[in-house]
């Protein structure tokens, strides 16, 4: 049994009435893995804008199949979840973490070098609880206010070379790390691909189905071409 933690901010964690990039991704797993996993983590429910709480299980296909668990949060970001993945790892024998954080923390609450040191003290965390765990980080991707604001987008793209680099000095083969990848330009050769902010979200920052599909299709992808694990994704199928 493989299993892969979700951890992220209002991203991931999703609010009430979405499928999620979560669901997305168990989608595209059960379609292609070929062996048993599931999703684990200490949460299950979604952000309910109406109660401002993480309080809502209201997931647009109620299949009681979906293994709804995640460490995510709305308004969380690298130095919130740093201090909980080593209990959550624990508990939940997470194998695989698929990580997407940093714009909250970039948007409120540190800077870019800030950040990058809090990713790496997440890294040695998880894996004080599983050695041997594997994660999939990835970069911050685009956003209204990197499009609007070009301090707030120097310090995007300052944290996500570091975040890279990051990657690249601690990647363990006990304990592999890989760096997904977004297209970042509606001008990328491959427009298919490419994650528009005015076509990809509902408010230039938080995913729509569209979005959903190019989100997971990120960590499908380096997972595949990584590490052979699933196939290539199809949005159809997920």
């Amino acid at each position: 049994m493989l299993r892969f933690m979700p951890v992220g901010d209002s991203m991931t964690i999703g609010s009430a009435g979405e499928h999620t990039w979560r669901y997305r991704m168990w989608q595209h797993l059960r379609a292609t893995y070929g062996g048993p996993f599931q999703l684990v983590g200490p949460r299950e429910a979604l952000y309910d804008k109406a109660t401002g709480a993480a309080d809502s299980y209201e997931y647009a296909d109620p299949d009681p199949a979906f293994p709804r668990a995640h460490l995510a949060g709305w308004g969380e970001g690298w130095q919130h979840l740093s201090p909980l993945i080593a209990d959550a790892v624990r508990a939940s024998r997470a194998d695989v973490l698929l990580v997407s954080l940093g714009l909250i923390d970039l948007g409120f609450y540190t800077n870019a070098p800030q950040t990058a040191e809090n990713a790496r003290a997440f890294i040695e965390r998880a894996r004080s609880a599983n050695p041997h765990v594997s994660m999939v980080l990835l970069p911050v991707i685009p956003n209204i206010r990197a499009e609007t604001d070009a301090p707030f987008a120097r310090e995007v793209g300052l944290f996500n070379e570091l975040l890279a680099k990051a990657v690249a000095d601690l990647d363990e083969p006990g304990s592999p790390l890989l760096l997904a990848s977004t297209p970042d330009s509606p001008d990328s050769p491959d427009r298919s691909n490419a994650y528009d902010i005015h076509h990809d979200t509902y408010d230039g920052t938080h995913p729509n189905a569209s979005g959903e599909h190019k989100l997971a299709a990120a960590f499908a992808e380096a997972m595949h071409q990584g590490w052979g694990v699933g196939e290539e994704y199809v949005a159809e199928r997920a």
